[in-house]
Parts: C-alpha cells; sequence; structure tokens
C-alpha cells in the first residue's frame, strides 16, 4: 500500500521553502543601498538610479509580461496597486532617503511598516489588535526615537526621514498585495507575472517622473567608490538589477505566497540588518551605541507586533496586525 505523504508533513515543507525565499528575499533587498549609494554620490539623481534598476529589471522581466498578458484583463487593479505601490513608490522614497540619510537609518525607519499595519487594521478596518501587537508598536516607536536620536534636536535631516517613512507606507502595500489572491487555487495570478507587470508599471510611472532624458549617462562609463574603492559603476548597476530587484522582487513574492504578509514581514526585518551591516562594512556608515540599541529596539518590536497574528489559512481572524485573510480572496486590493 503506498505511503502518502501527511498534510502536515507538505505544510512543513511548504513553510520552510517560504522561510528561506523570504531570507533570500531579504538578503538581496539589503545590499540595494550599499550598492545604490557609491552611484548617487558620483552623480547620478536617486530617480534616476531608481529607474535604471526599475526599467532594467522590467526588461529582464519582459517575456514573463508577455506570457502572462491575460493579467492585464483580469487583474487590473491588482497590477496598478502592484506597479504603483510596492515599485515606484517604495523604491523612489527609499532612494530618495538615502540620499540624504544613512542606509540603516533609512531601513530602520522603513520597517515601521508592521506598525503601520497594525494602525491599518485597527482604525481602517476597525478590527481588535493584541496587546502585544500593541507592545510591539510602542517598541519599534521606542526604538526609533533612539536610532534618529531625538535628544539632540533630530539631527538626521527631516525631509530624508519623511521619506523613508514614505517608503515603510508603500512596504505595507507590498506585502499585502504580494499575498492578493493566494488562496484562489487554479485562478490565483501567476506572481511572476503580478511582478513583471509591477515592474513595468512601475517603470512608467517613473519614466513620468524621473525624466530618464536629463540623466548624467557618463557616469555609468566610469566607477563609483565604495568607501574610498573604485568598483565599475556598470558592476554596481547590475547588481542593483538582477540581484537586488529582479532576485528580491521574486524571492519575496513567492515566500509570501507560501507563508503570509505577517509572517513574510517579519523574516524581512532581517534586510534592515543586513543593509546596516553591509553600509558599516562597505560604506564607513557608522552608527552610534544608541542607535545600535535602538535598531534592535525596532526590530524586536516589529517581530512581536507580526509573530502573535495567524498562520496562513488560519480562520481566526486577524487581531495581532497582519493584513486581514479576507484580502486573499478578493478580486482586486482594497
Amino acid at each position: 500500500m503506498p505511503v502518502h505523504t501527511s498534510d502536515s508533513s507538505r505544510g512543513s515543507r511548504r513553510s520552510s521553502a517560504g522561510l528561506g525565499l523570504a531570507l533570500g528575499s531579504a538578503v538581496a533587498f539589503g545590499g540595494s543601498g550599499v550598492a545604490a549609494k557609491p552611484l548617487i554620490e558620483a552623480g547620478l539623481d536617486p530617480l534616476h538610479v531608481v529607474w535604471l534598476r526599475v526599467a532594467g529589471a522590467a526588461l529582464v522581466m519582459l517575456p514573463v509580461a508577455v506570457r502572462h498578458r491575460a493579467l492585464l484583463r483580469r487583474r487590473p487593479a491588482l497590477l496598478a496597486g502592484f506597479g504603483l505601490l510596492a515599485v515606484a513608490g517604495v523604491q523612489a522614497c527609499y532612494f530618495a532617503a538615502i540620499s540624504r540619510i544613512p542606509v540603516g537609518v533609512a531601513l530602520l525607519v522603513e520597517y515601521l511598516a508592521p506598525a503601520l499595519v497594525l494602525g491599518w487594521v485597527r482604525f481602517v478596518q476597525r478590527r481588535p489588535v493584541t496587546r502585544a501587537a500593541a507592545l510591539g508598536v510602542v517598541l519599534a516607536a521606542c526604538g526609533l526615537a533612539c536610532v534618529v536620536e531625538v535628544w539632540s534636536g533630530l539631527s538626521f535631516d527631516a525631509v530624508g526621514l519623511l521619506l523613508a517613512l514614505g517608503a515603510a507606507c508603500c512596504q505595507v502595500g507590498y506585502f499585502v498585495l504580494s499575498d492578493q489572491g493566494s488562496d484562489a487555487g487554479d485562478d490565483a495570478p501567476d506572481p511572476l507575472g503580478v511582478i513583471a507587470y509591477g515592474l513595468l508599471i512601475g517603470a512608467v510611472v517613473l519614466t513620468a517622473v524621473a525624466r530618464p532624458w536629463n540623466m548624467h549617462w557618463s557616469v555609468l562609463t566610469g566607477t563609483a567608490h565604495l568607501d574610498g574603492t573604485p568598483v565599475a559603476a556598470l558592476l554596481l548597476l547590475a547588481w542593483i538589477v538582477l540581484i537586488a530587484t529582479v532576485l528580491a522582487y521574486v524571492t519575496g513574492v513567492l515566500s509570501v505566497r507560501r507563508l503570509s504578509p505577517q509572517v513574510a514581514g517579519v523574516v524581512a526585518c532581517l534586510e534592515a540588518v543586513v543593509a546596516t551591516v553591509l553600509a558599516w562594512v562597505l560604506l564607513g556608515e557608522h552608527l552610534s551605541a544608541p542607535q545600535i540599541v535602538g535598531g534592535a529596539v525596532v526590530l524586536v518590536g516589529a517581530f512581536i507586533a507580526q509573530s502573535s497574528a495567524p498562520a496562513k489559512g488560519s480562520p481566526e481572524p486577524v487581531a495581532s496586525g497582519g493584513p486581514e485573510r479576507e484580502l486573499s480572496s478578493r478580486e482586486s486590493p482594497a
């Protein structure tokens, strides 16, 4: 008599694969800032770097978009939301932020996203949240206060901090929209198709905003400097496009489909750690002891706020801050 794999075993393998993908995505995304900042310092406008990143990734994913062109008819709202928020919004705000404040600080502010998800659940969806989730938000806010050293009169650029906060708002959309249709069975939109069209839509939007025809193209033929070490600008751009964008988005969206927005969001917090360490090693961006402690508190707060959410597929309502499970079955994002 054949031995059938139990549902729990399959679920365990699915979760393990999802965690591996989420870790890979966090590492890939975490390397974007340290590769982009030298290009910005070499003379490229932050928005031009974003345009190069998104347009290059869209070109790589173009064959996938052609294959899944039916998505334009079936899920236009999902594709538009993913392109505007998860691609154009996150990247534009983040890259503009790192041109004004350290990479690590920008990412730590961006990872207030779990707290913003809680705010969405509590005040927009009008659903209760647990005490553990509320504690996580308080910890994240206190940690952020240490990161920006509020006792010294907000020494960081205020505009840079607002841009990083904008990236956090858009990242909420990334996690929620990545989960759209994950429980829809055969009718679920293909995640690679969603990514491909999100990149294409993001590239179109950013073309209008960034106006790349005014870009200093000569910068790409020269070298940029990683803490004094010359590196070919095209090599940095290739890393940003292929690793920090295409690979990062593909593994990130697939991880959300296998886990849930809240669990994937917890693992994605490691992106801030990766980016901060890389910025320290490669860019010489040293943070003070209070800032390091504050960053750790931000991550702990984000973990607490998200980790008590129900597992994927749970019938329980979301009371701890993860996006509402009903979102998975809607035709288009709210």
